[in-house]
C-alpha cells in the first residue's frame, strides 16, 4: 500500500476543498498512477489506475511540476495516441515529496473552456496554491507515520513492561495510574482495569510514588506494605521519578516485587559467594582423603546427610562441598546454628511467621530458613541442641515437604535437602529420650564422620601453612612459614579445638612474628605446654560429661568468669560462646563450686 493510499480519505477530502474554492476538478495519483482521490469527472474513477499517464510519469521522474495550457500541443503529449481528442482541456500536475522521493501527483484540471482561461490566467498562483496542498497532504503523512511509529514502540514497551518479573506501575504528575504489567496484576491479584485510571494512592496505598512526585527522588529497594482487598502485602520496591526534556517531572515509576522472592534472591546470591568444593578442603592423610571420596559420592544424591564430629573440624565445610557438587548447586545454602538461637526464637527462625503471629513480629511477616532454602540445601547445625517440640515440626518437614508459617494456615511446599551436623552422640540422645528416635533415622540416611585433627597429623603441616598465608597478607606481612620446631610442636598437640583451633593459633602466631618464619615463642603458650596438651593418664574410668566438665572448669579457672573470660575459654577450647554457655548450665559449675556439689574439681588422675 503506498503512502497516499493509507491517506486516501484525507486525500479526497482535501480535493473535494480545492474544487469547491477554485471551481475546478482535482486528481491525486500515487507513484504507482492509482487515482488517490478525484472530482467531477474523474471522481467515479477513483481506485483504479491510469491507462496512459504520460504527464503524470513525466512529472514523478523529473521531480518537477508541469502546466500545460493546450492539450495536444506540449511535447509530453505528442506520445498519447489521445494527443488530438483528449477530454482534459488544460491542466497543472505538481509532485507530491517526502524527503526528495516523489511520492505521487497533485493535479488541477480544466475540463471546460472556463475552468482552462482561469487556468492559464492564474497558473503561478494556482501552482503555488497547489503546492502548499501537496505539503498539506505530506503533514498528514508524516503524522500518520509518527502516531504508527509511537504505537509500535508503545506496543513494544508494553511487550517489554509486560515480561518483567517484577511488578511495573507508572503515575503520571497527577498520581493517576497510566501503566500496570502483568507482573503487578499478578502481585497483588487485581487487573490492570481496576488500577489504572484511578489515584495511585487509593488504589494502592502504601506505594509511597505521590511522594516521589513531591520530593523529586526516588527511592532503591524500599520495604514497603500494600493494603489492597483486605489483603496486606510484602514488597521490596525501587522508584524514579519521570522527567521531560526541561527536567520538569511529568510522573513516576516504580518496580516491586515480593519480599520473599527478593530474599530468596539474595540468599542465592550469598550462597554462590561462598561456593566451596572438595578441592578447596584441605589435607591429604587417608582419613580425611576417605571422608572427601564418601562426601562426593554422595553429593549427587538428595537422601538427608548426617554429618558427625568434634567442634571445629569442618562439617560446615563438607556440607557446602557437597552442595556445591549436587543438583542444588545453583540454589540457597542455607545454615542455621540450633545451638546459638534460643528455643524460643528457633521456631520462628526456622519456620518463618505471619504478620502479628507474636508480640515484636515484623511487619509484614518474614520467611523462615527452611522457605529461603527452597530448592537448594538446609544445613542445620548442632541438630542435637533442638527441643522435642521443633524435631517433631522437622520430622513433618521431612516427610510432607510442606511447611507452615507460624501463625499461618496457608501451606508452602518446600523442595530442600536437608545436611544436619552434631558433635553429640545422638544415639544416646535417643536412648536417654532427648532426641526422636525417628527424626534420628530419618536425618541419618547417610552418616558421615569427620575426623578429628589429631586422627590426621599428617595435615597439619599444610593446614598451618595454608592459613598462614591467609594471615600474612591480611596483616601485610612476608611471613613463609613455620620452623621445623614450631612446626613439630603444633604436631605434638592433640588441638582438641581441631581446625578451627589450628586457625586462631596461625592468627595468634602471625600477629606476634616478626621474622620470616614462626619461632615457637610467638606460638600460643597453651600450645607450647605440652603437658596442657597431652592426652591426660585417666586412673579411674569417668564419662565423656566428665571429662568435658572438668576441661570447662579448668578452662575458666585459667580465664576466668567474666564474659570476656568466658569467651577467652571457648575459644580455647574450640567450642562457640553460645555452647559454654549452655554447658555451664547443663553442669551447674560455678566459680566457687565447679558444679560437683562439693567445691572440688573431679580427680582426672592428671
Amino acid at each position: 500500500m503506498s503512502k497516499l493510499e493509507q491517506v486516501k480519505e484525507k486525500g479526497q477530502q482535501v480535493a473535494e476543498a480545492i474544487a469547491t474554492v477554485l471551481k475546478m476538478e482535482v486528481e491525486i495519483i500515487d507513484d504507482q498512477l492509482m487515482r488517490i482521490a478525484g472530482t467531477g469527472q474523474v471522481r467515479s474513477s477513483v481506485g483504479s489506475k491510469l491507462l496512459r499517464g504520460f504527464v503524470n510519469k513525466h512529472v514523478l521522474k523529473t521531480g518537477q511540476s508541469i502546466f500545460i495550457s493546450n492539450t495536444g500541443e506540449h511535447q509530453i503529449c505528442q506520445t498519447c495516441p489521445l494527443a488530438t481528442n483528449c477530454f482534459y482541456k488544460a491542466y497543472i500536475v505538481y509532485p507530491i515529496k517526502i524527503n526528495n522521493n516523489t511520492i505521487g501527483t497533485l493535479s488541477l484540471i480544466a475540463f471546460n473552456d472556463t475552468q482552462r482561461e482561469t487556468l492559464c490566467s492564474s497558473s503561478q498562483s494556482l501552482t503555488e496554491f497547489i503546492s502548499r496542498m501537496a505539503d498539506l497532504l505530506v503533514g498528514k503523512i508524516l503524522e500518520r507515520d509518527m502516531w504508527a511509529e509511537k504505537i509500535v514502540i508503545a506496543n513494544q514497551l508494553t511487550a517489554i513492561v509486560d515480561s518483567v518479573y517484577e511488578g511495573v506501575v507508572a503515575i503520571d504528575e497527577e498520581g493517576i495510574v497510566t501503566h500496570f504489567n502483568k507482573s503487578a496484576e499478578a502481585l497483588v491479584d487485581t487487573s490492570k482495569e481496576a488500577i489504572i485510571g484511578k489515584p495511585v494512592t487509593t488504589v494502592l496505598p502504601g506505594l509511597p510514588l505521590k511522594q516521589v512526585l513531591q520530593d523529586a527522588e526516588g527511592y532503591k529497594s524500599k520495604e514497603i506494605f500494600v493494603h489492597l482487598k483486605n489483603l496486606h502485602f510484602h514488597f521490596v520496591s525501587t522508584a524514579k521519578p519521570i522527567l521531560d526534556e526541561d527536567g520538569s517531572i511529568v510522573g513516576a515509576v516504580a518496580t516491586f516485587k515480593d519480599f520473599s522472592e527478593a530474599q530468596k534472591a539474595a540468599y542465592k546470591i550469598i550462597a554462590r559467594q561462598h561456593t566451596i568444593n572438595f578441592d578447596d578442603i584441605i589435607g591429604k592423610s587417608k582419613a580425611i582423603t576417605q571422608v572427601k571420596r564418601q562426601s562426593a559420592k554422595i553429593a549427587g544424591s538428595n537422601s538427608t546427610v548426617l554429618i558427625v564430629g568434634e567442634s571445629g573440624t569442618g562439617k560446615e565445610v563438607f556440607a557446602r562441598a557437597i552442595h556445591t557438587a549436587s543438583t542444588h548447586a545453583n540454589h540457597p545454602f542455607v545454615a542455621i546454628n540450633c545451638g546459638a538461637i534460643p528455643e524460643s526464637l528457633l521456631e520462628s527462625e526456622l519456620f518463618g511467621y505471619e504478620d502479628g503471629a507474636f508480640t515484636g513480629a515484623k511487619r509484614g511477616g518474614k520467611p523462615g530458613k527452611i522457605e529461603l532454602a527452597n530448592g537448594g540445601t538446609l544445613f542445620l547445625d548442632e541438630i542435637g541442641n533442638m527441643s522435642l517440640y521443633l524435631q517433631a515440626k522437622l520430622l513433618r518437614v521431612l516427610q510432607e515437604k510442606q511447611i507452615e508459617r507460624v501463625g499461618g494456615t496457608k501451606i508452602i511446599p518446600v523442595d530442600i535437602r536437608v545436611i544436619a551436623a552434631t558433635n553429640s552422640n545422638l544415639n544416646k540422645m535417643v536412648d536417654r529420650g532427648e532426641f526422636r528416635e525417628d527424626l534420628y533415622y530419618r536425618l541419618s540416611v547417610i552418616p558421615l564422620t569427620i575426623p578429628p585433627l589429631r586422627e590426621r597429623k599428617e595435615d597439619i603441616p599444610q593446614l598451618l601453612n595454608h592459613y598462614l598465608k591467609r594471615h600474612s597478607q591480611l596483616l601485610g606481612k612476608t611471613i613463609t612459614g613455620f620452623t621445623p620446631q614450631a612446626i613439630q610442636i603444633c604436631i605434638d598437640y592433640s588441638w582438641p579445638g581441631n581446625v578451627r583451633e589450628l586457625i586462631n593459633t596461625v592468627e595468634y602466631a602471625a600477629n606476634l612474628e616478626d621474622q620470616e618464619l614462626i619461632q615457637p615463642s610467638s606460638l600460643p603458650p597453651r600450645i607450647k605446654k605440652k603437658s596442657l596438651a597431652a592426652v591426660p593418664v585417666i586412673t579411674n574410668l569417668v564419662t565423656i560429661d566428665e571429662l568435658e566438665k572438668q576441661a570447662i572448669s579448668m578452662a575458666l579457672q585459667e580465664f576466668g568468669w567474666t564474659d570476656e573470660g568466658k569467651e577467652q575459654a571457648a575459644n580455647v577450647l574450640g567450642i562457640s560462646r553460645a555452647t559454654i554457655y549452655r554447658k555451664i548450665n547443663k553442669y551447674k559449675l560455678s566459680p566457687n563450686g565447679n558444679g560437683n556439689g562439693n567445691g572440688r574439681p573431679i580427680s582426672l588422675g592428671f
